[in-house]
């Protein structure tokens, strides 16, 4: 397990209510010993004006991810904040929910990476990113 700290899918969906993963519905489902996964409605919080789901709105789904990971690898009063984020949109998306999964590609002493990639409810990729994140102590 890779966890420092003692992950709950409660505790962390907690962490949501009062900021932008409530308003836009994105939820916790589900923490391994290596990865963190999380959905997303395609609904009209989360479509661009077109009818597709927004790329911004995939790139809160993987910053989500990202940092609830980052913040699950620190420890005691350490911060973890994104440095650096990018995405590539492979295909588009019209409704349904989105599923982000989050595995490390880098767990370092005060910077992490971290691969996000969403699918739609088919399985078919939609979105893969990397996040940076910087520990802070």
């Amino acid at each position: 397990m890779i966890w420092k700290r003692h992950p709950d899918v409660n505790m962390l969906n907690q962490f949501g209510i009062d900021c932008i993963l409530k308003h836009i519905g994105i939820e916790i489902t589900q923490l391994g010993d290596d990865f963190i996964e999380g959905t997303m409605p395609v609904d009209q919080r989360t479509k661009q004006p077109f009818g597709i789901l927004h790329g911004g709105a995939s790139v809160v789904l993987a910053e989500t991810l990202g940092s609830f990971a980052g913040y699950l690898c620190s420890e005691g009063e350490q911060k973890v904040v994104g440095v650096e984020i990018n995405a590539n949109h492979i295909k588009a998306v019209r409704g349904g929910i989105v599923k982000g999964i989050c595995k490390p590609i880098h767990l370092g002493r005060t910077h992490q990476v971290w691969q996000i990639d969403i699918y739609n409810g088919q399985q078919q990729l939609c979105c893969t990113s990397r996040l940076t994140t910087a520990i802070l102590d």
